[in-house]
């Protein structure tokens, strides 16, 4: 066990030691052990930040540097630098997603008070937030919500999505509710410079109002602390108690379902969740939100819903249970299938091994992903349309075409294989 498991641990049986109570004198966990070990943990390529300094730029005088945030961090003269803001792709359209890029040391600092807190923070959050937490990941949401749908008759499904969460976070009920278990001025002093650090954009710097951090590491945790109190304790504590069949709540960062046995129950939670979110600050997207029909009792398609990548739909088993399935997103297949090839024709150049290796990387990559149980076929599809585009984007090397697609399958097959695809996540069906 490393020195930093065993600060942790320190720190969670503080937090069950005294339940409902606001722990203070934390930040004396953040010491230079606490910044060398955080350190490790920062993506090494990673963009840097307003000062344009990189991570290899930051080891240069790295002690002398650790010493010098340390004291600034524990006097309070540290000042959060500005955050460079870039916008990248949401999805297959014109739709630009802002991101957030600190500097090196910001996310230093930032990943050090994230771990001193989670601990905290993890003896609190329910079950059913998966986002942004360790030991949780998105094929336990997908195969949690599987089972509360097709074994647990859960056919009724709030498809929820928050317009703009990150950026619309309130400041003032953040405050509130991290009252409730950090009462550390270092820290808590600390979490406020970052939320009112200056957004860099084309030149001029704005000072944020609402909204997180994003692109730090302290943003996910923020985030899933501001939704635990607004959405899943009143769902568990406030909601379920009053609802006349079973529910579930499955969360991943912002992205939500809630799921009904009863159909009066989905109407009536669906009527009063915009008013509990409103209440926070909060808005539901009108055209993204919805509340879904999986059943074909009135005669109709039974509906379908998009999370976490797949389109979940009823279907039938081999035994002819009806049970949730799921597929990869048309989007989001769509998005890969783009992304695939804008690299092989930005990269065709280089030698064909490298080609193939880099290839086999993001094919991998991909499975380790989309690659579950009921999604075989689309995979195979997303195989089939690399290896064309391959294909093609080969013929265009240094003149006429070289590869007949008898030859090309003796390279992909054979000589330099292509990794194909197979089922890496598999879900034991408990009936059908």
């Amino acid at each position: 066990m490393d020195e930093m498991s065993t600060v942790e641990m320190q720190i969670a049986k503080r937090s069950l030691d005294h339940p409902g109570q606001a722990l203070t004198n934390l930040h004396s966990y953040i010491d230079l052990n606490m910044l060398i070990a955080s350190f490790g943990l920062l993506n090494r390529s990673g963009a840097s930040g307003v000062d344009k300094q990189t991570w290899a730029d930051y080891c240069e005088g790295f002690e002398g540097r650790l010493k010098g945030l340390h004291e600034a961090f524990k006097s309070g003269k540290y000042r959060a630098p500005n955050i460079r803001r870039v916008y990248i792709p949401k999805g297959e359209g014109k739709e630009l997603r802002p991101l957030g890029i600190p500097t090196v040391e910001d996310k230093l600092l930032q990943t050090a008070v994230s771990r001193t807190l989670v601990p905290v923070y993890e003896q609190m959050f329910y079950d059913s937030s998966y986002g942004y937490r360790p030991g949780k990941s998105c094929h336990q949401a997908i195969a949690r919500l599987f089972e509360g749908v097709s074994f647990k008759g859960m056919r009724y499904v709030i498809d929820a999505d928050i317009k703009n969460y990150f950026g619309t976070i309130d400041h003032q009920h953040l405050r509130g509710f991290m009252d409730l278990r950090i009462k550390d001025g270092v820290i808590r002093k600390q979490i406020d410079k970052w939320l009112k650090a200056g957004i860099l954009e084309n030149g001029q710097v704005e000072y944020p109002k609402a909204g997180t951090p994003q692109g730090g590491s302290i943003s996910p945790l923020l985030s899933n602390i501001y939704l635990h109190y607004v959405l899943d304790e009143w769902f568990v504590e406030q909601i379920k108690p009053l609802l006349k069949g079973q529910s579930m709540l499955i969360r991943y960062a912002d992205d939500f379902l809630i799921c009904f046995s009863h159909m009066e129950d989905a109407a009536r939670v669906m009527k009063v969740l915009p008013k509990r979110l409103s209440k926070y600050g909060l808005t539901l997207h009108p055209d993204k939100s919805k509340l879904v029909d999986l059943t074909n009792r009135s005669g109709s398609k039974p509906g379908t819903f998009d999370f976490l990548g797949f389109t979940h739909y009823m279907s039938r088993s081999r035994k002819g249970y009806s049970i949730l399935k799921r597929k990869t997103s048309s989007n989001k297949l769509r998005i890969s299938l783009k992304g695939m090839y804008q690299w092989l024709r930005s990269h065709i150049h280089q030698p064909l091994r490298l080609i193939i290796k880099k290839i086999n990387q993001k094919l991998k990559g991909y499975y380790a992903y989309y690659a579950i149980t009921f999604n075989i076929r689309r995979v195979k599809a997303y195989f089939e349309q690399v290896k064309r585009m391959f294909h093609k984007w080969l013929n265009r090397r240094g003149g006429k075409p070289k590869w007949n697609w008898e030859r090309f399958n003796q390279l992909i097959n054979h000589w330099m294989p292509l990794a194909v695809p197979r089922i890496y996540h598999k879900y034991q069906l408990a009936k059908p």
